[in-house]
């Protein structure tokens, strides 16, 4: 074959150039030429009605989730259900709700629901291992409100703060301390510490330790702690107070007065205990002694003599004090 017959078989056999793009009319008078071609009527009713429908399904199912969560919250609260777990599930409702709304409002405007499910998949994965501490405050807020460790209006250690828990949300807990400052802890947080409840119990133990000195008469110390605790109106008579020896200290006999209240009246019967046992065990004449120390100085001179030997020899040879007569 020669070189002309090989260069004609080649350019014969190469890919046919693809067809040009349009041109974009960039003059006003042509633009609006093509603009005027356009069927708006057709278009109106073709994507208007679409759009129409899907927001009208849109409000219409907000509408409907937000009563039908709060209708749950409402029927939880006739069964005598946790205020907490009845809170929880509204919101949890009503976001599965307004998903499904929105697929539906997506749906009617032609989106393909199967291309839209494997999207929001991998979306969800994706945002899922980007998000992993949301979740994990997702599933300790399911944890707690199954569990139940605590309810709306309980005074709570978690997370090593103090506070009286006002609302468990999905991802965090609201507290408020007893000064009325805001605490927001992320549930995670909470369920990987301890938690103390201070008010899961009706009654409390009150502890009031004191301290009487070693020459005071014991018995009456103990008589006089029951007594403050017998006569209390709030103190409970079952279980009886109680009066324990806990500790010999380097200056005091220690002692602990056993009181139970309700756990309502704990902060204000503690007090009144406290302020009574210092009035009464003053009042009769008893001593409430705190830690001390003597320290005793001595001054030697390089010889071992006691230095006030010394100043005492000086001013004596010089005359200042009077020599016995002999």
């Amino acid at each position: 074959m020669g070189r002309a017959a090989f260069q004609e078989s080649c350019m014969s056999a190469s890919p046919t150039t693809p067809p040009a793009l349009p041109d974009i009319p960039t003059e006003p008078t042509v633009l609006l030429n093509e603009l005027r071609g356009i069927d708006w009527l057709q278009l109106l009713e073709t994507w208007g009605l679409k759009l129409l429908a899907a927001a009208v399904i849109f409000l219409v199912g907000m509408w409907l989730a937000k009563r039908l969560s709060a209708g749950l919250e409402r029927v939880l609260g006739r069964t005598h259900a946790d205020a907490t777990l009845g809170g929880f599930l509204r919101r949890a409702s009503y976001a599965a709700m307004m998903v499904l709304v929105i697929i539906t409002a997506l749906t009617s405007l032609g989106v393909n629901p199967t291309s839209m499910l494997a999207v929001l998949g991998a979306a969800g994965l994706a945002v899922g291992l980007a998000l992993k501490d949301s979740l994990s405050n997702i599933a300790s807020g399911v944890m707690l409100i199954v569990l139940r460790p605590f309810r709306d209006g309980d005074f709570v250690q978690a997370g090593g703060l103090e506070g009286i828990v006002e609302e468990v949300r999905i991802f965090q807990t609201r507290m408020r301390t007893l000064d009325n400052r805001l605490i927001v802890l992320p549930n995670s947080l909470i369920t990987t510490a301890p938690i103390i409840n201070f008010t899961a119990k009706p009654h409390r133990r009150i502890d009031i330790p004191v301290g009487v000195g070693y020459d005071d008469d014991l018995k009456q110390a103990k008589q006089i702690l029951l007594k403050i605790a017998q006569d209390h109106p709030l103190v409970l008579q079952d279980p009886a107070p109680s009066v324990i020896v806990s500790k010999l200290s380097e200056s005091s006999v220690d002692l602990i007065l056993l009181a139970w209240a309700k756990t309502k009246d704990f902060g204000e019967t503690k007090s009144d205990l406290t302020e009574a046992v210092r009035t009464e065990i003053i009042g009769n004449g008893l001593n409430i002694p705190y830690p001390q120390r003597d320290l005793h100085v001595y001054h030697h001179n390089s010889d071992g003599t006691p230095l006030t030997d010394i100043i005492t020899k000086g001013v004596a040879d010089d005359g200042d004090v009077a020599k016995p007569a002999v």
